[in-house]
């Protein structure tokens, strides 16, 4: 699917981005909110003996904000403000992120900190003629076949709407085979229900799959049902809610691979 057009030089209202892709998402839900709920020394506790640098994956990074926020936490950095790579960091993270839209991905790149570590790029991740040979080629370059973590922030919604339920459920089942652990966000059913109503105003057509969705209700726990019981993965921990009410969930493949490496 391609990106919503922009129209205005002042950007989309909310509900004109039926890919979540919001123009300054990060003013209305800050990274701190997600970072904060997270231990310190995370990467460390999940990879204590990773020797090479860990490759991390981030679908659906909006313009970059909250995956530099992540970034910065893992690796124990302390000014926020500074645009050096980490000298002598206790674990390398090289960070892929990826968003459908083009121009939140440029402003990304433009005003990254960490451009060495963190690569931003334009992926429609539900295209696999796309998908498929991009990841391929970044993997090849460390010379592994997955990710050792990935992150999934408020994405599941957007696909969900999108793609429906063999929608979702085929996102899901790709980012367990492609992450040894999983950070999932998912957004609850009341902002399936508001996203809905914000086009409904803007006078446009609902979402197609929206009316026939089977899975519904509790969407933290369905997306744990099925990581569990469909894709071979076990709940290792719930970090706790944001104040808006999201879940942050990790997620563990039971077949992994082996830590830091293939």
């Amino acid at each position: 699917m391609a990106a919503p057009m922009r129209r205005g030089s002042r950007g989309p209202e909310p509900g004109a981005a039926p890919y979540g892709n919001f123009p300054n998402y990060s003013q209305f839900h800050p990274p701190e909110g997600r970072v904060s709920l997270l231990p310190q020394g995370l990467l460390c506790s999940l990879f204590p003996a990773a020797t090479r640098p860990l490759l991390g994956l981030d679908v659906g990074c909006n313009s970059g904000e909250l995956s530099v926020a992540l970034y910065q936490h893992l690796l124990g950095l302390q000014d926020s403000n500074s645009s050096l790579e980490p000298p002598g960091a206790r674990k390398e993270l090289k960070l892929l992120c990826c968003d459908i839209d083009p121009e939140l991905i440029q402003k990304a790149q433009q005003s990254s900190p960490f451009p060495a570590s963190i690569s931003f790029a334009n992926l429609d991740f539900m295209d696999s003629g796309a998908r498929e040979p991009f990841l391929s080629s970044y993997l090849e370059r460390f010379g592994r076949s997955s990710f050792d973590i990935g992150f999934c922030m408020s994405v599941t919604m957007w696909i969900h709407l999108n793609h429906g339920d063999r929608g979702l459920l085929e996102f899901l089942a790709l980012l367990a085979s492609l992450c040894t652990f999983l950070l999932v966000e998912p957004q609850p059913w009341r902002c399936y229900r508001a996203a809905a109503r914000r086009l409904r105003r803007l006078g446009r057509d609902d979402f197609e799959h929206f009316r026939s969705l089977q899975i519904n209700g509790n969407m933290a726990e369905s997306i744990t049902r099925i990581l569990t019981q469909e894709c071979a993965m076990e709940l290792v921990c719930c970090f706790g809610n944001t104040s808006w009410d999201r879940s942050l969930l990790l997620f563990k493949s039971t077949s992994a691979h082996p830590e830091g490496s293939d």
